[in-house]
């Protein structure tokens, strides 16, 4: 018997009524140039990154630990008055230059603890065992430096609900949409924000200065990765895992995913595939795990057809060698088949 108190049935009939009405619809570049120049500055303002106020980055060391191949160094920056950023930075061993590579984590993380691979927690090496989790370290091996943050709501940035010992792998993000919300912020814009904060930094490592930055990030580490790397054009090649499917399948109908998905008035300009096409002519990969739940009921179809708005783009601007897939036989984690490859491709030119 349906229930006819429910407005899921109605809220699901105005998505399509009012969906993506700043969508990627372009046939040329000077079009392209328009549409964009258009959803960043109306995505900027969704988000709240126009209400963001910046302080001087005033970056302090406060320790270094040799590891397997890298020193990891425990970094603060500030990224507004009164709100501090640690991350680990992780520097190859004799490296003289190289590019900086932004390893953003997700849920379930612990923050940077998992991407840095820094698993003297148990928990933390499970984690890395189930997801593929410590793709930061992996980078930092392979000769990159890898530049792990903790977001906002996570690791050493959990909000006053979470901060016990046990809640390690819990995150804020609850918390911080209810702040924020009321005041015109959002949690992804906090994210966002302090990320291209954080490229600002990397602009000053001499390891780093003058070199090409990249991005990648599992789940909500791709969400990061998505909004930066859109609305940021000093990303020049960006991962996405897990986080790239149309937003009526995998947001609408999911609800209970986390706050941090949901911006106000998101949904009737643009749809994720729109936010990809925003990243174009870069070069951008995304991977997929078949068995993802979080691609929602119509599984990878429902990623293809976000995957066809963002190839649009990269065809009308001649690119779509820029524009590549990693599709897995498996569920919500990181393959990293194409990753690095993919970063020596385009982050070593």
């Amino acid at each position: 018997m349906p229930n006819f108190m429910v407005s899921e049935p109605l809220l699901a009939a105005k998505f399509d009524a009012v969906s993506r009405q700043n969508g990627f619809h372009a046939s040329s570049m000077s079009e392209w140039r328009i549409w964009r120049r258009e959803l960043q500055a109306v995505l900027r303002g969704l988000l709240g990154l126009d209400r963001m106020v910046p302080a001087d980055l005033n970056p302090r060391l406060t320790e270094v630990v040799q590891r397997n191949g890298y020193r990891c160094e425990r970094v603060e920056i500030d990224t507004e008055p009164g709100v501090t950023m640690p991350l680990y930075v992780l520097v190859p061993d004799g490296v003289v230059k190289a590019s900086g590579v932004i390893a953003a984590h997700g849920h379930d993380s612990a923050g940077k603890l998992t991407v840095a691979g820094v698993a003297d927690d148990p928990g933390v090496a499970t984690r890395i065992a189930t997801y593929s989790y410590n793709y930061g370290e992996a980078a930092a091996q392979h000769g990159y430096v890898v530049f792990c943050p903790d977001a906002r709501g996570f690791g050493e940035r959990r909000e006053s609900l979470s901060q016990g010992a046990d809640q390690l792998f819990d995150s804020s993000c609850h918390q911080l949409a209810h702040l924020a919300l009321p005041l015109g912020l959002t949690v992804a814009g906090m994210w966002t924000w302090d990320l291209m904060r954080l490229i600002d930094y990397i602009e000053t490592r001499p390891e780093c200065r003058g070199q090409k930055v990249g991005s990648i990030g599992l789940s909500g580490g791709g969400l990061q990765t998505l909004y930066l790397s859109a609305l940021d054009e000093r990303v020049a090649c960006a991962v996405i895992s897990g986080y790239f499917y149309g937003v009526k399948d995998s947001l609408l109908a999911m609800s209970d995913n986390c706050d941090c998905n949901y911006v106000p008035h998101l949904w009737e300009n643009a749809d994720m595939g729109d936010l990809g096409a925003l990243i174009a002519p870069r070069p951008l990969l995304i991977e997929s795990g078949r068995q993802d739940p979080l691609n929602g009921s119509r599984g990878m179809a429902n990623v293809d057809e976000q995957i066809d708005i963002t190839h649009a783009a990269y065809t009308v601007l001649g690119a779509e060698d820029r524009l590549d897939r990693n599709i897995f036989d498996g569920p919500h984690k990181w393959d990293g088949a194409k990753a690095l490859p993919w970063l020596d491709r385009w982050l070593h030119v």
